[in-house]
């Protein structure tokens, strides 16, 4: 996690790997996915779960921000350009060479900073999962036995190999799809949803495209995780 330093929210970590936004509260809220630069919407999240209670944290995922790039994932996010720019449909060989190097990379490092965060004064368990890539946190449901519940954006392509890891998800879930979703494939999200081994789990949909989810969409997964992590 790199060497923690003072801040308003608790602390920051300036280690390159990761930034992590934190609140002295007794309960871990892991909110995943923030640019080197952070997401105003994000940092907005992380303020409102913090009022709720929480402590928020997030860290950069690999070959995002300044972290550095992978050529073949490169290549693959460029093809996936390429197939959606000319209307075609995007084929697995796609997605699983974009989507499974980053899963494998950041789940790791998801567990080392809850390593890093727990032991923190004023930080402790339970521990939710919330945002996308949604097959870091199929993977991270599954591994990791700190995670409590999730709450997951699918707003991206997913590699068929994560429907058999979304049978092992036991854990509660939150999932958030954007019907109009630009960049995703609906209908695999809705067959991953199944996919899910959760006996508790709930799907909300909003029409609109990635970019389009309404504050209410906020107010409900801060619902949802007080319910279970408190």
């Amino acid at each position: 996690m790199g060497e923690l330093s003072p801040h308003p929210w608790g602390a920051i970590s300036h280690s390159p790997a990761a930034t992590a936004l934190t609140h002295p509260r007794q309960n871990a809220l892991v909110l995943s996915r923030t640019p080197a630069v952070p997401d105003p919407r994000l940092v907005d999240r992380a303020r409102h779960s913090a009022a709720e209670g929480f402590a928020t944290a997030t860290i950069e995922l690999p070959g995002s921000g300044d972290r550095p790039r992978r050529p073949a994932v490169e290549q693959a996010r460029a093809d996936l350009r390429r197939v959606l720019e000319a209307g075609e449909p995007v084929g697995d060989e796609i997605v699983d060479a974009l989507v499974l190097p980053l899963v494998d990379r950041a789940v790791p490092e998801w567990q080392a900073a809850l390593d890093a965060l727990l032991p923190l004064p004023g930080i402790g368990g339970p521990v939710g999962y919330s945002g996308g890539v949604i097959s870091v946190g199929v993977r991270l449901a599954v591994v990791e036995p700190r995670i409590v519940a999730a709450a997951l954006f699918a707003g991206s392509f997913v590699p068929r190999v994560m429907f058999e890891e979304a049978r092992r998800v036991t854990v509660p879930l939150h999932v958030l799809l954007q019907w109009d979703d630009e960049g995703n494939d609906r209908q695999a999200a809705l067959d991953l949803f199944d996919a899910f081994g959760s006996r508790e789990k709930s799907l909300h949909a909003h029409m609109g495209g990635h970019t389009g989810v309404p504050r209410s969409a906020a107010d409900a997964a801060v619902q949802f995780f007080t319910r279970h992590l408190r």
